[in-house]
């Protein structure tokens, strides 16, 4: 039984750079408004919206002329700054394609994604150069082929033409590429693929929770279909005034889905701007809603937990905040409904969304006109259709309350893992009328099965715990723990007890927190069912090992580590630990 949108548009058959800009040249409405700004130094460093155009052109010209063709890939290994979106951008006005490596990356996992990507060009920022040289030497792509982005020597806007220089390694800065073409570039029109529906415009690489990372590849008209539904929901705030005072606050890394879509795309179309922060910090972060009057947040689950338990929060005003997005991984209804206990007056409502990088951001959404449930993510956005199917793949699920997988299919459908069909036939199932459906490996419910349906979801099928036949979902554990006043961070995972499995968990305390073991067992038992007991024991830890971009808590002088990429707990890493930490043959609990 399929479940489909409340919403249906067509899609423009245009580029993303497109559906962005409107034209290549033809006035712009706003033109001359911020875009663009660095959080550290907004009153130098920042774009208009026909400067970041211009820029972006100029960048497609200087890759072209460094000789890159139609189809190559070129990967950004960089942390965040005003000109990572005129890169993007620029590289997909050359006809290539993007791919963004996290900045935390070492050399062998750099190696890999330029390698698998087939990249033939890289832009670095200076203070990775050893760890790119080091991957670029690796594979063999040529010092020529390299621009390095330094972004404490940005030039500030206005200063035409950018002087080109060489780095001591050798190295072209990226703005040797539009040292000298800003005439040519106001002239020029980039030209449109033949068919946006196949032509591919990024890589963005899956997080690798479960393997290697597998390069999952967007075509523009994907691209463009996810910022359309965006804008669409969007349309129907009751305020006409919300968005024409919105200012959002970039501190999530660009080379993911999630930060990429908004901040790339879907803002400057609507023209909002957007504070850019290198990278997140949370006592900048609330300084900058503090000083800009931020009123949009798009975060994370352990930024949220932060949000709801850090002591800092009470120094700053933010007040100004009308909306706050949380996604990339599940976030409790506790967690939620602490933070938005941060505004007295009830005025925000955190929005839990649901999206996979497979289906380029997102395939949920909230009217804005209702206030949505916490522990929910939403309905189908526009333009998409659900089906929830048991566990043997055949098998609809027809009740609601009842669990079982969710396939989703839309027009922002991945086109395929990149080089690996082995694992696109094993992830898209096309069924009898040809329709390509994405199992997500997610499982899920819906409350009813009427239009404008709300999903909820569980956890994912390789986390699921089996304890005598009955599947316990980490997540809601983790969740429960969450709601402890001394847990700062938790995950959960099974391990194996006499041919079966039982739940252990590792939590980070609050600083200061003098918690033990039993305790936190005792404190659930009164919580959840016999069979979702901590029967595994649990483990304080330093950090919960998530997928890294860097320690945003040590000028805290805390150990605390659990804002990352996308909050999504390396669960591997755990039952490697938890293999290390017991003996088999011993019941877990019993060496508490």
């Amino acid at each position: 039984m399929a479940l489909h949108s409340r919403w249906s548009k067509p899609i423009p058959k245009c580029s993303l750079q497109q559906w962005v800009f409107g034209s290549a040249s033809e006035p712009m409405e706003e033109g001359d408004k911020p875009i663009l700004i660095d959080a550290d130094r907004p009153d130098t460093h920042f774009l208009t919206k026909e400067q970041f155009r211009l820029l972006c052109k100029q960048v497609a010209l200087g890759l072209m002329r460094a000789g890159l063709k139609p189809g190559n890939r070129v990967l950004m290994f960089s942390s965040n700054n005003i000109y990572f979106p005129c890169v993007f951008l620029g590289i997909l006005m050359s006809g290539a394609m993007f791919t963004g490596a996290n900045p935390a990356f070492t050399p062998r996992e750099l190696a890999y994604q330029l390698k698998n990507s087939e990249s033939t060009h890289m832009f670095v920022v200076a203070n990775q150069l050893p760890t790119a040289l080091e991957a670029a030497e690796t594979v063999g792509l040529p010092k020529e082929n390299i621009f390095v982005i330094d972004p404490s020597v940005l030039p500030p806007v206005g200063i035409t033409p950018i002087a080109a220089s060489i780095t001591k390694d050798g190295l072209r800065m990226w703005t040797d590429l539009v040292a000298d073409n800003q005439a040519q570039a106001k002239k020029w029109e980039w030209t449109e693929p033949a068919d946006p529906e196949t032509a591919g415009c990024c890589l963005n690489y899956s997080s690798g929770t479960t393997g290697v990372p597998k390069g999952v590849e967007i075509t523009h008209t994907s691209y463009v279909a996810n910022g359309l539904g965006v804008v669409l929901i969007s349309d129907l705030e009751p305020d006409p005034e919300l968005q024409k005072r919105t200012k959002g606050l970039a501190f999530l890394p660009m080379y993911h889905a999630y930060a990429q879509t908004y901040f790339i795309s879907i803002y400057p179309h609507l023209n909002i701007p957007a504070y850019i922060m290198p990278a997140f910090d949370f006592e900048k972060m609330l300084q900058h809603i503090q000083r800009f009057r931020i009123t949009s947040l798009l975060c994370v689950p352990p930024i949220l937990v932060y949000l709801s338990k850090h002591p800092l929060v009470k120094k700053y005003d933010i007040t100004s905040v009308e909306r706050l997005g949380s996604g990339a991984a599940p976030l409790s209804k506790e967690v939620a409904t602490s933070v938005e206990r941060l505004w007295a007056d009830g005025s925000v409502n955190v929005k839990q969304g649901w999206g996979m990088t497979e289906v380029t951001c997102t395939s949920m959404t909230w009217d804005p006109r209702v206030v949505c449930d916490p522990s929910a993510v939403g309905e189908l956005a526009p333009n998409y259709s659900a089906r929830l199917m048991h566990l043997d793949g055949k098998t609809p699920v027809t009740k609601p309350g009842e669990r079982g997988e969710l396939w989703v299919t839309g027009p922002t459908l991945m086109k395929g893992y990149w080089k690996n069909p082995s694992a696109t036939a094993s992830t898209i199932h096309v069924d009898e009328n040809g329709t390509r459906w994405l199992k997500t490996g997610d499982i899920a419910f819906v409350e009813s099965f009427e239009p404008g349906a709300i999903f909820h979801i569980v956890d994912r099928i390789k986390e699921l715990i089996k304890v005598k036949g009955n599947q316990v979902a980490p997540a809601e554990l983790e969740a429960v723990l969450l709601d402890h006043p001394e847990i700062a961070d938790a995950a959960v995972v099974g391990v194996p007890y006499e041919g079966d499995e039982v739940p252990r968990a590792y939590l980070v305390k609050v600083p200061g927190s003098q918690i033990t073991e039993q305790q936190i067992i005792d404190w659930m038992e009164a919580r959840v069912a016999k069979y979702k007991r901590l029967k595994g024991g649990v483990s304080f830890v330093d950090m919960i090992p998530k997928n890294p971009v860097s320690d945003p808590y040590k000028p805290y002088g805390m150990s605390l580590t659990f804002c990352h990429q996308s909050g999504k707990i390396l669960r591997r890493e755990l039952r490697e630990k938890a293999k290390e930490e017991l003996d088999p043959n011993i019941a877990p609990s019993s060496r508490l």
